[in-house]
């Protein structure tokens, strides 16, 4: 059976987890401390030597990194992956623009502000130029989003669990979605979404899915 490794509260980790709720797909669940270091312990590394979550092993015994990566393989075959070679070109596309303009700043901000609020004094200055450095990708988003329901029109798919993962947390990072207005609606739409589960489920049981 899949195993996804994953921590609780992480946006990356929760992209497969959401992929594979809603596509119905059985997996058990391996819940990693990050905040303990776990991640480097000696039984983690044999599994994944990059000492990193989310991380998920197939049924067969193959392990795969990066939650993007991850996320295109659950969806493969399935309703959430575009049909014709440019709808996946264009997935890709949004996916990439998630890990450049996105996620390298409103994970770290996040991450000092909410979850380890303790050093959020300390970075302050760290904070506030993540918080600058992700305002331009989510203008991108807002543009988008006034004229397309989803990342690729009308049609949920991959590359909307790729952005919300981190988008639907940016308040978390101290990043106000006021002036975000289409931003907001379309995380509600992801919301509603069929089989959609919450982040804040993440790593509250290890029990299996279906």
């Amino acid at each position: 059976m899949t195993r996804l490794y994953a921590c609780p509260g992480s946006g990356n980790c929760f992209k497969p987890w959401l992929a594979l709720n809603q596509l119905g797909k059985p997996f058990e669940m391996a819940m990693v401390d990050v905040l303990a270091g776990e991640q480097k312990s000696q039984w983690f590394m044999e599994i994944n030597p990059d000492c990193v979550v989310p991380y998920l092993v197939t049924g067969s015994g193959e392990g795969l990194g990066e939650s993007n990566a991850m996320l295109w393989h659950i969806a493969e075959d399935s309703f959430l992956m575009p049909q014709n070679s440019y709808g996946r070109a264009r997935a890709l596309q949004w996916m990439f623009f998630e890990q450049s303009k996105l996620e390298p700043f409103i994970s770290p901000a996040r991450f000092f502000t909410t979850i380890l609020p303790a050093e959020k004094e300390k970075r302050r200055k760290n904070i506030e130029g993540w918080q600058t450095a992700a305002r331009p990708g989510l203008d991108r988003l807002e543009t988008h989003f006034a004229a397309h329901q989803f990342m690729l029109g009308e049609a949920y798919s991959v590359a909307d669990i790729a952005l919300f993962g981190y988008v639907h947390v940016t308040e978390e990072a101290g990043i106000s979605l006021d002036d975000y207005p289409s931003v907001q609606r379309w995380i509600g739409d992801v919301s509603n979404t069929p089989g959609f589960r919450p982040l804040s489920e993440l790593g509250l049981s290890a029990d299996r899915a279906a």
